[in-house]
């Protein structure tokens, strides 16, 4: 009796294998086209992962990854009286800030959707597409020496002259209360067009017989969008917020550090994990504490994703990553 399990599974495990290798040379160029992606991934997501070693190591430049162990000293770092309060301050932008973004960027990004869903002309539709993307390809250093030398300069910026003609005097970059909605304000306007490609393949593939027969049946134009193209974006929005919640312990350096610098008047909202790392790293020459601080984030991340995920499969289970 044992035998002939044993025969069937070794059966089972020879059938799958001729399934899975039918199904290779069936489809051979579709997953030749996955080839690059794969590739990409392996080089910048999974070979800098061996990187983590710094994390338990006194690292120094000269012997690399030969530097000697110390263990959990420089998790143990983060706990220190003086670095602790400003590591706290700055984990708590980030993620009220994260949380900003990915508010006003998937609402934003939803409503870009289903407002070019509703032009019918296609060139009007693909140059109002065009120029909600552009914004995605310009550099961050860019926008900042925009709004440093054009908009937000203290004695002469358009914006601040704007604002002084009604009586409102700001100084941009001495004030940090405004920069939390400012920065809410300049991601969307970056990020928003982008996002919402996904949203738009989504509404593009549904099937225009069911908007049709709506239609026929008197649904107005405002109803269908509300009680059938929201409840069909609702699963992909719900696993785009997923990817997102994933992230949520990082902060946008590049975009915060072109804008903000060393600006110590504007750390009280803007300073986050990221950058906080970035000048102890420079100022202390603290590798392994910035490593040990970036994997506590990639934990804490993938933590916060299995969460989500467990809520999103109970909730919409369509939309759950696994």
């Amino acid at each position: 009796m044992r035998g002939r399990q044993n025969g069937m599974r070794v059966k089972g495990r020879q059938r799958t294998k001729n399934s899975f290798f039918r199904e290779i040379r069936k489809n051979v160029f579709l997953y030749g086209m996955t080839i690059p992606g794969l590739v990409f991934f392996l080089i910048f997501s999974y070979v800098p992962m061996a990187g983590l070693i710094i994390a338990f190591q006194n690292f120094n430049v000269k012997q690399g990854f030969l530097s000697p162990f110390c263990g959990l000293d420089n998790f143990k770092f983060f706990f220190n009286r003086s670095i602790f309060p400003g590591l706290t301050k700055a984990g708590l932008n980030t993620i009220w800030l994260n949380l900003l973004f990915i508010a006003a960027t998937t609402i934003t990004s939803v409503i870009l959707a289903l407002a070019f869903s509703e032009i019918r002309s296609k060139k009007y539709s693909k140059l109002t597409q065009t120029l909600s993307l552009l914004p995605y390809f310009i550099s961050w250093a860019i926008i900042s020496l925009f709004l440093n030398s054009v908009l937000l300069n203290a004695s002469n910026g358009l914006l601040v002259n704007l604002l002084r003609d009604f009586g409102i005097e700001i100084n941009f970059y001495a004030d940090a209360g405004v920069w939390p909605g400012l920065l809410v304000f300049l991601k969307v306007w970056q990020g928003a067009g982008y996002g919402s490609i996904v949203y738009l393949a989504t509404i593009t593939g549904i099937d225009p017989q069911i908007m049709e027969a709506a239609e026929i049946d008197g649904a107005t134009r405002w109803n269908r969008l509300r009680y059938m193209t929201l409840p069909i974006l609702r699963p992909t929005i719900v696993l785009m917020t997923l990817f997102s919640v994933g992230k949520i312990f990082y902060g946008d350096f590049g975009m915060i550090y072109a804008i903000i610098g060393d600006n110590g008047m504007l750390y009280s909202t803007t300073d986050v994990i990221d950058t906080y790392v970035y000048r102890a790293m420079r100022t202390l020459g603290q590798y392994g504490l910035s490593t040990a601080i970036s994997m506590m984030q990639s934990v804490l991340g993938f933590g916060l994703v299995m969460v989500a995920n467990g809520v999103a499969r109970k909730l919409e289970p369509d939309s759950a990553i696994f």
